[in-house]
C-alpha cells in the first residue's frame, strides 16, 4: 500500500479541527485554555464558540480540575496545553479529580517529542504517554498525522466515554492519510505488508517507518508497518498476527523507550506470545535544543535511525 505526503501540516492543527467539528455537533463541547490557545490548535474553537471557551490562565492544575467538575455537571470538557504540562504538572488532578472519578474529560498534549525542536529539553513531551497510560480509566491516543489527529479527537470527544489523553506536535509534518480512512479507537491500522519484521509506529514515527520500510526492502528486508494510534486501549490482535508472521517486532516512538509504546508492546507480547522485541525510542535522556529534523536524525528517530537498528539487529 503506497501512502503519499499531501503537504505538510501540523498535527495540532489537526486536533484543533476535530474539537471544533465536535463542537459543532455536539453544544456540550465546552474548551478550556492555558494562555496558548493558538499554540496548541485551539484557536478554531474559541473562535467559533468564544461563549463556550474559558481561559484559565497560566493554571493547568486549575484547568484539569474544572474540567472534572464540567464532565461532571453535564458538559464534554476539553483542556489542552502542552503535553509536558498537563502529563505532568497536572498529574495529581487528572488522578484523582478525572481518572477516579471516570469522567468524560478530553486531554490534549501538544509539543509531543523532540520534533518540537528550539523550545528544548523543558518543553519536548517524552514522558507523557508513560505517565498517562498507567493511570485507571484513560484512553491515550497518538494520531500519526493531521488528517487522522483529526478524526481521532472528534471520536475521542463524541464516541468516548471516560478520560482521554490526545497526543501531538508542533511542527509541520507529512499528512499522508486518507480522510475517509477506517479509524477506530482500539484498533491499529497496517500500514504496509511484510514477511520478515514488524515495525510498531506511533504518532509522526509511522511516516519515518514507511519509509525506512522502503529503504529495507531494497536491502532485502521486508518490514510490515502497523501504526500503533491507540496506546492504551494497545490492540492486541493485530501484534499477535505480527508476532505469528514475522521473525522480529521494531517499536518507534518519540518518547523515551521507558514506558511508552515500546514498553506496552513488550508487556503484552512477553505474556501472549513471547519474541524478540527492539524499542526505538530515547534512551533515558532528555531532548535537547536544536532545529527539529537535526534531532530526529540525531537521536536515530528519522528513517536512516531506523533502517540503522533494523540492521545491527538483523545482521
Amino acid at each position: 500500500m503506497n501512502y503519499i505526503n499531501k503537504g505538510n501540516k501540523p498535527t495540532k492543527t489537526g486536533f484543533g479541527e476535530g474539537v471544533l467539528a465536535a463542537a459543532q455537533q455536539d453544544s456540550r463541547v465546552v474548551g478550556l485554555g492555558a494562555d496558548i490557545t493558538n499554540s496548541v490548535g485551539m484557536n478554531f474553537f474559541a473562535e467559533a464558540f468564544p461563549d463556550r471557551f474559558f481561559s484559565m490562565g497560566i493554571a493547568e492544575q486549575d484547568c484539569v480540575a474544572t474540567a472534572a467538575g464540567l464532565a461532571l455537571s453535564g458538559k464534554i470538557p476539553v483542556f489542552s496545553t502542552y503535553g509536558v504540562f498537563a502529563a505532568h504538572r497536572a498529574n495529581d488532578q487528572i488522578r484523582i479529580s478525572v481518572c477516579y472519578n471516570n469522567v468524560h474529560v478530553v486531554i490534549g498534549g501538544a509539543h509531543a517529542g523532540v520534533s518540537v525542536g528550539p523550545d528544548g529539553a523543558t518543553h519536548q513531551a517524552l514522558e507523557d504517554m508513560a505517565t498517562m497510560r498507567v493511570l485507571p480509566n484513560m484512553t491515550v491516543i497518538s494520531p500519526c498525522d493531521a488528517t487522522q489527529a483529526k478524526i481521532a479527537t472528534e471520536k475521542a470527544i463524541l464516541e468516548c466515554k471516560g478520560p482521554v489523553y490526545v497526543r501531538f506536535g508542533r511542527e509541520t509534518v507529512p499528512d499522508f492519510t486518507a480522510k475517509n480512512q477506517e479509524f477506530e479507537i482500539g484498533k491499529a491500522q497496517l500500514m504496509r505488508e511484510g514477511n520478515d519484521i514488524t515495525i510498531v509506529a506511533t504518532g509522526h514515527e509511522v511516516w519515518e517507518a514507511l519509509e525506512a520500510a522502503k529503504i529495507l526492502e531494497q536491502k532485502n528486508i521486508s518490514a510490515r508497518v502497523i501504526n500503533m494510534h491507540t496506546i492504551k486501549p494497545l490492540d492486541g490482535d493485530i501484534l499477535m498476527k505480527a508476532a505469528s508472521e514475522t521473525r522480529m517486532i521494531f517499536t518507534v516512538e518519540e518518547h523515551q523507550i521507558i514506558g511508552g509504546l515500546g514498553s506496552a508492546v513488550a508487556e503484552y507480547l512477553s505474556e501472549n506470545h513471547p519474541i524478540k522485541v527492539v524499542r526505538i525510542g530515547m534512551k533515558d535522556r532528555f531532548g535537547e535544543s536544536g532545529q527539529a529534523s537535526e534531532l530526529m536524525h540525531k537521536f536515530g528517530l528519522d528513517a536512516e535511525g531506523i533502517v540503522n537498528q533494523v540492521l545491527r539487529e538483523w545482521a
